[in-house]
């Protein structure tokens, strides 16, 4: 994997979200470009990866990055993981993404009717049993979720926890030394998204 680094040929944070938005957009018009890779492009794969951002998102089958924002073969950097939780592999690996790869762009991306979420609700609020490692996962998933009140509706509830949980994740990333420097630096950019199941859009969060 290369750790080339030329930043004349690599796109800002904001240019590398436009490209985002954009490859989201033709992704719900039906318009998506990138169904296969030429040849010519995986031989040049071979020597390298250059991926624009770091997408951290859940492993749930129906929300794949790299067709939510049609991007093709190198472009994006993809961490999954249930309930896209920043535990110490996600962590390491984001700092791979960050320290080789420089991406400049971080996203975390939730999805509507993420199951993580919705047992890590139940946890919380209903104290429901999982077996040992999926209690594990919504450990880490419990904490960012104590503001969401639970009287709410159950739709409402689980749409203001799935925010909350990306905004967690958001904080658990900002929320070192190394992420703090890299924010002062201008350097990188962190976003946080919540895809649509419904639409295949992509909501941007303030």
């Amino acid at each position: 994997m290369s750790t080339h680094d030329d930043r004349s040929e690599r796109p800002s944070a904001d240019e590398a979200l436009a490209r985002l938005v954009a490859g989201n957009e033709r992704f719900v018009r039906g318009e998506a470009r990138f169904q296969t890779a030429p040849q010519e492009l995986l031989a040049e794969l071979v020597r390298g990866q250059r991926p624009y951002a770091t997408i951290i998102g859940c492993s749930d089958s129906r929300v794949p990055p790299e067709l939510v924002f049609d991007a093709g073969f190198g472009e994006l950097f993809v961490i999954r993981v249930a309930g896209n939780v920043i535990g110490p592999a996600v962590m390491g690996s984001i700092q791979y993404a960050a320290v080789h790869l420089k991406t400049p762009l971080f996203v975390v991306m939730g999805h509507e009717g993420c199951g993580a979420v919705h047992a890590a609700l139940a946890a919380r609020n209903e104290g429901a049993s999982q077996p040992s490692r999926i209690a594990l996962l919504l450990d880490w998933i419990v904490p960012g979720l104590a503001a969401v009140d639970p009287v709410l509706p159950a739709d409402a509830q689980m749409a203001a926890a799935v925010e909350a949980n990306v905004r967690w994740s958001m904080h658990q990333l900002l929320d070192t030394p190394e992420g703090q420097a890299r924010m002062r630096e201008g350097v990188l950019k962190l976003v946080g998204a919540v895809y649509e199941l419904g639409t295949g859009r992509v909501r941007w969060l303030p």
